[in-house]
């Protein structure tokens, strides 16, 4: 018999779980929520707001890791025993953070094993997907690491959408995200919108015809 699958990880309801060691904490633009080497003591959820972790290199060359939206944890890895975080958590928006201490964030876990299980679930996810974004790297140009990044950032494929509008975002930022120039971004952009794959109506409003770039061999 097929094992069950378990529902659907729905943050808000695991977070009711968690009584105490719990804060809300409110951050405007281009503020830093934790840096690179700082101890690592508690995880994040991001109620309202994007967060930008980017990591430094010791030459000092910077990379954008992930961009992250509402409805995503961030600093989990202080749960498997990281003693300090891996990256730099910058706010590109004003945002709504909720802090959840390890201690609580354990109990929690531990005492709920169906939210364990989502939770976990909800990791391997992002796991996979950090592993997707290493293989684009490493094989694809920049035009297609370009329309993959603003497909995931639309949400492309989730809930049944084709469409959607995607949050402000620089092209610096962009550039950081997929290995490249600000030039190449901008070129690649103002193509897109050529060929019809997107329009800056209100934000910039991606057309699930885009993924036929990345299909395109």
């Amino acid at each position: 018999m097929a094992r069950k699958q378990p529902p659907r990880f729905n943050p808000k309801t695991f977070l009711e779980k968690v009584s105490d060691g719990k804060a809300t904490l409110t951050f405007p633009k281009k503020q830093i929520v934790f840096s690179q080497g700082d101890a690592a003591h508690a995880v994040f959820y991001i109620h309202e707001g994007q967060i930008k972790l980017s990591t430094v290199s010791q030459e000092g060359k910077e990379a954008v890791i992930a961009i992250l939206d509402r409805g995503n944890f961030l600093g989990e890895g202080c749960l498997a025993g990281q003693l300090v975080y891996m990256t730099t958590a910058t706010s590109l928006e004003p945002s709504t953070l909720i802090r959840i201490d390890k201690q609580a964030m354990n109990d929690a876990l531990h005492n709920e094993p169906a939210f364990s299980e989502q939770f976990l679930a909800y990791l391997l996810a992002r796991n996979i997907r950090i592993q997707e974004d290493l293989v684009d790297q490493l094989f694809n140009s920049s035009e297609k690491r370009l329309a993959r990044v603003l497909l995931l950032m639309a949400h492309f494929g989730k809930e049944g959408k084709s469409e959607a509008i995607i949050p402000k975002i620089s092209q610096e930022v962009l550039a950081e995200m997929i290995g490249t120039t600000r030039s190449r971004v901008s070129f690649f952009m103002n193509k897109f919108r050529k060929l019809g794959f997107l329009d800056y109506n209100g934000g910039v409003h991606v057309h699930s015809s885009l993924l036929s770039i990345v299909l395109h061999d």
